[in-house]
């Protein structure tokens, strides 16, 4: 885990000047809400020779959901398949509180803290839901 300090300047910086925003020419996006916190999060994956070449999002809501959209969007560009997935299911385990952050997730670790706040789990893996949604994989577990 991240020192706490740390944790929120990541977050802020992704809340407030996301990456890899918009949609993308020619791919389908998929739009998934969270109708318990107003989260909504749409997410692009413009996926070449089995990775990851572009990934874009947009969105609305609470800060956890729009910096862990950017941070993935981040993360996982340039994947390959099995990568992101391997990528997306520690990250799931550790928001989940089902495993510790593993350091392979960067800073991925900024959203650490969420495992201990049940209600903010949707909103931290809202965009990577979307996202196994437009790989048509299980990324998420």
């Amino acid at each position: 885990m991240l020192p706490e300090t740390l944790a929120k300047e990541i977050i802020t910086d992704h809340q407030r000047r996301p990456r890899h925003t918009g949609p993308l020419d020619d791919v389908e996006g998929v739009t998934l809400d969270n109708p318990g916190c107003g989260d909504q999060v749409t997410v692009w994956a413009d996926v070449q020779e089995g990775r990851i070449a572009a990934l874009t999002f947009t969105g609305k809501g609470c800060a956890i959901s729009q910096s862990s959209a950017s941070l993935m969007t981040v993360a996982l560009t340039g994947k390959t398949l099995p990568e992101a997935q391997a990528l997306a299911g520690q990250f799931r385990a550790m928001v989940m509180g089902e495993e510790p952050g593993d350091p392979h997730l960067g800073d991925l670790l900024a959203l650490a803290g969420v495992s201990r706040l049940h209600a903010r789990r949707r909103c931290a893996l809202l965009a990577w839901r979307a996202l196994e949604q437009t790989l048509g994989t299980s990324t998420t577990g």
